[in-house]
């Protein structure tokens, strides 16, 4: 036990109490009551049901069905960036559903428990089937709206979800059928997820779940067979991604809804997997977290490690001399060294770290430290904790990154900066240099001798050699200290001529 474990990850939402922001997403975790059940034993706050319907609307699911993703490369086993499911929605009752529901929320009164339900475009099916629901004591509804295959086809699921007209009167429908809070489970797979988000809220609903997952087709091999394959005739279909690749995907809708909807309830799902993803949901609206495709890859139990990360993030921020941590990461670069090991620094830094260069670094080392005398304490230990404030609440964490997420035009052009290499920490790979000179502005010399890079001053600060670099904080932006000018290749016109031909500009032969 230690302050951490004191942090508040509570959230408030709808009504409705929870202990910590960690659910099971309505997906294989949530097969059955049963594997729910273990869940709340491992420590998820709620859980949604695997999407259930009328018994007229019942399935039967094809195999094989849910497979890795291709981005992962040739990555197998655990840890792996995407999965894509061709898996339609729960093939087990209504019944069934609901006497679950009766039993998790008996047993778990600590738990929230929301039961997900899909119908088609009809005002009696979801009316029944909602009353059903919160007859049976969920104490909310999610409405999936986005299934992005096979149910769109029976006119349910994306069919309705794509098309705002109808989210609203499903909601308005459904609204009207209970007292318990519902939401609109969005499908990423539109033109404008706010459009549909804004048409929920305007049918009633209490807010929203972005993201399903994103169609796509992962594999198709060297004889044109695509995986997964059904049946001897090896035929496929477009199925839903989900996992860590669809987070980009995921944090851009959930921030465009709370930007355009503020305050609206938001429950996040899309390749949440760590506490300080989670925290960048919540910094980006999203009151929740939905989780499992990081299950797929693990298990149950992760989920523990999140609620220990989260804590420990938001207890960090009450800690005045750790500050400069990047969340739960020191900052990057040499320790805290005496005047004079920094000038053994100074003299090895242009060294580079390869072949007889190596040799040499080691030599000047030696011979400055003959007459070196280190410091009684080398390494910064935090034997005696500093004075430490109140941490912040997860709820006061609630759309932090809102107010900076805005449209391109209203972004600093001013404020340009350039690139600056470390040569202390460059390990004189090249890769900066080979990936400006073939996809950047040739803005980097490289030495063919000493390997070593050297940023012009044509850098546009662009980034993309801190892309490529393997070495944390080696390349780093600095202010420009003159004012940007692009170069424009041929200079502008004065005055428009229809006449004008750049041609004309070019020097002669």
């Amino acid at each position: 036990y230690s302050p951490i474990d004191q942090v508040d990850i509570s959230i408030d939402m709808c009504g409705l109490h929870f202990k910590n922001p960690f659910g099971l997403a309505s997906a294989t975790a949530a097969t059955t009551g049963e594997m729910i059940r273990r869940g709340f034993e491992a420590g998820w706050s709620f859980a949604v049901t695997k999407t259930f319907s009328l018994e007229k609307d019942l399935i039967t699911n094809v195999s094989p069905r849910i497979v890795r993703g291709s981005v992962s490369n040739h990555i197998f086993g655990p840890g792996q960036s995407s999965f894509t499911n061709i898996e339609l929605i729960s093939d087990k009752s209504a019944a069934y559903w609901c006497g679950c529901v009766r039993e998790l929320v008996t047993d778990y009164p600590e738990n929230v428990l929301i039961a997900s339900i899909m119908c088609s475009f009809d005002k009696d099916d979801w009316t029944n089937l909602a009353k059903m629901a919160e007859a049976a004591g969920a104490h909310a509804l999610e409405l999936n709206l986005s299934c992005p295959h096979g149910m769109g086809e029976r006119g349910m699921g994306l069919a309705c979800g794509q098309n705002a007209d109808m989210v609203r009167s499903i909601c308005q429908w459904v609204r009207a059928a209970i007292k318990i809070p519902f939401f609109a489970k969005l499908t990423p797979n539109v033109t404008d997820i706010r459009d549909i988000a804004s048409a929920a809220k305007e049918g009633g609903a209490n807010g929203v779940t972005a993201i399903n997952t994103v169609s796509s087709l992962q594999h198709v091999d060297g004889d044109g067979v695509a995986w997964p394959n059904v049946g001897s005739s090896k035929r496929t279909t477009y199925g839903g991604m989900s996992g860590n690749a669809t987070r980009p995907i995921a944090l851009a809708k959930v921030s465009a809804i709370a930007n355009r909807l503020p305050g609206f309830p938001i429950m996040a799902t899309g390749g949440i997997d760590s506490a300080d993803v989670t925290l960048s949901f919540v910094h980006c609206g999203a009151s929740l977290v939905q989780v499992c495709s990081a299950i797929q890859n693990q298990d149950l139990t992760v989920v523990q490690d999140y609620i220990t990360g989260l804590r420990t993030l938001l207890y960090l921020r009450a800690r005045g001399d750790l500050e400069n941590w990047t969340r739960q990461s020191p900052p990057t670069g040499t320790l805290p060294l005496k005047h004079s090991m920094k000038d053994i620094e100074d003299i090895v830094k242009d060294i580079p770290h390869f072949g007889p260069f190596e040799k040499q670094r080691i030599e000047a080392r030696a011979t400055v430290l003959k007459n070196y005398e280190p410091a009684k304490a080398q390494h910064t230990r935090h034997t005696a904790v500093a004075k430490v404030d109140t941490p912040p609440k997860l709820a006061d964490q609630l759309g932090k990154a809102l107010g900076r997420i805005t449209n391109w035009g209203d972004l600093e052009i001013k404020d340009q900066v350039l690139a600056v290499v470390d040569q202390s920490l460059c390990i004189n790979c090249g890769k900066c240099y080979m990936t400006c000179n073939d996809t950047g502005y040739q803005a980097i010399e490289f030495d063919p001798d000493t390997h070593q890079p050297l940023i012009l001053e044509t850098c546009t600060g662009c980034a993309l050699c801190i892309a490529v670099c393997p070495i944390p904080d080696c390349i780093t932006l600095v202010p420009r200290p003159a004012g940007f000018k692009p170069n424009r290749g041929i200079a502008p016109t004065a005055k428009l001529n229809p006449k004008f031909n750049p041609l004309d500009t070019l020097p002669e032969e």
